[in-house]
Formats: C-alpha cells, sequence, structure tokens
C-alpha cells in the first residue's frame, strides 16, 4: 500500500514537473525511438503516460510538440494504447520511420495523410569510415529477451529458449576458429553475457578468454566502436541491428518485433532474419555461413542504401525547419537583407 501512494504522489510530481518544463519552452521535439509502440514488456504509467503528459502541456501552453522518425505498432493492451493514441493526436508534428508504423497508426484511428516517413535519426549520426573488420571476428549482440508485451505468460519460457540457442551459437562460431564479440544495448543484458560466458567455461574449458569479449557500452558510439572490429554481426535489438547496418556490416536480425524485419528488408536483407521467440539453431547457422559467403556484396548494398537514407534524414530537417520554426525561415539572410536595403 506505501509502495502505491509513493508511485501516486510520484506522478502528480511527474505532471507538475512536465507541465512547468514545456511551458518554458517554443518546441519540444521528441526524436526516433519506438515511442508509439509496446513492442517490448511495457506498462501504461511509464512510458505511455509520459508521452501523453508531454502532449497535454503542449496543448495547454501552445508548444510545439514533434514526435520526429518514431516507430508504431498495433498495440493491444487498452489503457497504454488510449495514452499512446491520445499522446499521437496531441502532437503538432509527426513522422515515422518506415510505412509500417504509419500504416500501424492509420489502423489505429489515426489521420496520418500529413505525416510523412523518414528513416530513423541514427542514419544521420557521423559514423567512422567503413571498415570491413576481422573477417574471423563476429558481434553478437544480446538482449535480456522476455517476449514482446503480449507474452508475459510465457516470458520464462521465450527466455530459456533464446538464451540457449544464443549460448549454443556462440559455441558454433569459437569451435569454427571465429572469435567473438558480444554486444549489449541495455544494463539488463549483462546477465545473459554472463551467462554465455559461464557456458564457455563450462563446456570450452581451455578457450582463450580472450576468443570472447563483452565491452561495456553505454551509447550509440560506443556501440560502434565496439563493433567496429567485426566483419558480420547477429543481433537482438533494433539498434544493435541499426548499428551494424550504419556501419556497413551484414548482419542477421534475430528480432522480436515487425520494425526488425522492415529495417532489414530496407537493407536489402530480408532473407536474414528470424523471429527471438522462436529461434533456430540450425537455421541461424545456415543463415549466417550463406551471410559469410554474400558478405562483399552485401555490403556494397548497405552503403548504398545509408547514402539513400542521409539524404532523407537531410530532407526530414528540413521540413522541421519549414515547420516547427517558419518565423526564423521568413527573415532574410544577412546578404539578402543588404541586398534589400540598397
Amino acid at each position: 500500500m506505501t509502495a502505491l501512494v509513493l508511485k501516486l504522489l510520484g506522478k502528480c510530481v511527474d505532471t507538475v514537473r512536465t507541465a512547468s518544463w514545456v511551458r518554458r519552452h517554443d518546441v519540444v521535439i521528441v526524436p526516433g525511438m519506438g515511442v508509439l509502440e509496446a513492442s517490448l514488456p511495457l506498462r501504461p504509467w511509464e512510458t505511455p503516460y509520459a508521452l501523453f503528459l508531454l502532449g497535454v502541456s503542449g496543448r495547454l501552453f501552445g508548444t510545439k510538440v514533434a514526435l520526429v522518425s518514431v516507430g508504431a505498432n498495433i498495440i493491444n493492451q487498452r489503457v497504454t494504447g488510449w495514452l499512446v493514441n491520445s499522446a499521437a493526436r496531441l502532437a503538432f508534428y509527426r513522422s515515422y520511420r518506415d510505412t509500417f508504423s504509419r500504416d500501424a497508426m492509420r489502423e489505429r484511428g489515426l489521420d496520418v495523410t500529413r505525416d510523412h516517413v523518414f528513416p530513423d535519426l541514427v542514419f544521420g549520426l557521423p559514423a567512422p569510415p567503413c571498415e570491413p573488420g576481422d573477417a574471423h571476428t563476429v558481434g553478437v549482440g544480446v538482449m535480456a529477451y522476455y517476449g514482446t508485451n503480449d507474452d508475459r505468460r510465457r516470458a520464462d519460457e521465450i527466455h530459456l529458449a533464446y538464451v540457449e540457442t544464443i549460448k549454443s551459437f556462440v559455441r558454433w562460431l569459437v569451435d569454427g576458429g571465429r572469435r567473438v564479440r558480444l554486444l549489449v544495448g541495455d544494463e539488463s543484458d549483462d546477465a545473459v553475457v554472463q551467462e554465455i560466458l559461464a557456458d564457455l567455461r563450462d563446456h570450452r574449458p581451455g578457450m582463450d578468454p580472450a576468443w570472447v569479449v563483452a565491452e561495456p557500452v553505454a551509447s550509440f558510439a560506443e556501440l560502434m566502436r565496439a563493433m567496429a572490429p567485426a566483419s558480420t554481426v547477429v543481433a537482438t535489438r533494433y539498434h544493435n541491428v541499426m548499428c551494424a547496418l550504419k556501419l556497413g556490416k551484414p548482419a542477421i536480425s534475430l528480432g522480436y518485433a515487425a520494425k526488425n524485419v522492415t529495417l532489414m528488408a530496407d537493407a536489402g536483407l530480408s532473407e536474414f532474419c528470424q523471429s527471438a521467440n522462436s529461434p533456430d539453431l540450425d537455421r541461424l547457422i545456415e543463415q549466417f555461413k550463406e551471410l559469410e559467403v554474400a558478405a562483399p556484396g552485401l555490403t556494397q548494398t548497405i552503403m548504398a542504401r545509408n547514402a539513400t537514407n542521409a539524404q532523407l534524414i537531410d530532407q526530414q530537417f528540413a521540413e522541421l525547419n519549414r515547420v516547427l520554426f517558419p518565423a526564423l525561415n521568413a527573415v532574410p539572410a544577412p546578404a539578402e537583407a543588404e541586398s534589400v536595403r540598397t
């Protein structure tokens, strides 16, 4: 009971703080991320409520709230869906990172006729020069995965099957003479990393520990540096797969949502996808063999798509400048102002 009261008090404080913060701004931008989706376990009083509060505050105080290149999907939980839908309707501007997201919002009853699709904003970030990496080094992105928001009853079963598949796959990589770099996207993923390392100590006691390493990662820039030495990547988290593509590295997505499939299809890698809910080790091994053989051509395809995405991100920024800051666009540049005076 005490915990519930404290949680309610905390939400009241959050309401006041958020409203006060929004009031002090002309524009609030929510950049990227899957803020309009519930692919992973999510409670309505978490991100959905925060996003709803942001939208309400924006309308009350005349602040433009922009949801920029965000992800969306169908939400089956009634309260969560209502909060997210309301937040989207209250936003001044919306764009989506793929057509699937826009279509999902249309199916959820939102008028999306004025909403555009642009790539994930990650494609606008600076990246190190494309390096092929070591041909015998593989990046494996792991996750503390327990299923989607609709899989709570099977969470432990899904987690066990996923972790066992990853452990077996890492052992297969090591047995084939490949080094492995374990990659994470959240602190909670560290537990899976430790399970994999413990499994290797039990099943491959004579293995040099340097063959399988895991570096701490706290930002996307650190993730890029940790992934750079690998030539190929197998990953679960959406932004681990995104990072591989950003670096021009052929990848397999052992994913958990339609957004993973959409991202891979856009990069020309449709055949290199699996569901993390029902991973197939034998198929994963075959996919990886095919990926290694096709890697040179796939890298060229990925980099060409990256160049196109970068151009589209520039268009997104130009649209934001036009829609969110019309007064600034109306002010002539210094050279133009000088010509007007003369």
